[in-house]
Order: structure tokens, then sequence, then C-alpha cells
């Protein structure tokens, strides 16, 4: 008797989700995710690609991506009444998909400044 055939409920995935080809005849069979396993498909890869191949090559564009896109997330916040903390609302930017690849292209901006432009980055910080 196969235990893992009448402990996972039946799933049928898209046919746009592909996995690796490390499938196992159990995972082929129940038609389900295999633990540990991302699906092949990512709707944001062409933008985080993009993204993250984007030269800075301009001091102009460098300034500017220093300007708006901030060091440290924007929506961590503590509501205190004396010393006392009442609500603590976490960083939420960890929850964008393309986080790494923003403060990637703003660290690449940030770098450019500093390396090919001589420029003193410690206002951005």
């Amino acid at each position: 008797m196969n235990v893992f055939e009448h402990t996972v409920s039946y799933r049928t995935l898209p046919n746009w989700v592909r996995f690796s080809k490390q499938e196992t005849a159990v995972n082929v069979a129940t038609n389900s995710q295999p633990y540990g396993q991302k699906p092949d498909f990512d709707p944001l890869h062409p933008l985080k690609q993009w993204l993250d191949n984007t030269a800075i090559k301009s001091q102009k564009l460098a300034r500017l991506l220093c300007k708006f896109i901030p060091s440290q997330c924007p929506f961590e916040r503590e509501f205190k009444i004396g010393a006392r903390t009442l609500l603590s609302i976490p960083p939420l930017c960890k929850l964008n998909p393309l986080y790494e690849q923003i403060v990637g292209l703003r660290f690449r901006a940030l770098c450019y400044l500093a390396d090919e432009c001589g420029e003193d980055v410690t206002p951005y910080c």
C-alpha cells in the first residue's frame, strides 16, 4: 500500500507549470508539487532579468535612482506612547517580488557614482 497516495490530496496544476527533470514517479502519479522544488514558470522573470542587466552609464540617471529608491524599507513603523510600543509593523519590502533587483539597481547606481564619477555618496545613504 502506498501511504503517500492516501494522505496527499490530488491536485491538478495548469499546463504552463513545469517542473525540472528530476520528477519522481510518485509526484507524476499524484500530480503534486515535489517538496522543495519550485515551478519553472515565473511571469516576472523577463522584468527581473532586465533590471539585473541594466547598466548605469549616466550620472543623472544614477542620482535619480539613488534619490527615489530608499535605502531602508519605508513601511516599517512603530507606534509608541511614551516608552511603551503599542504596535509594530514589520518591513513589508521583502514581499515585493522585485525587491532584490531594485536594491541591486540602487547599489549599482551608488557604485557608479562613487567609482566612476568620484562623487560622495553619503547623502544617499
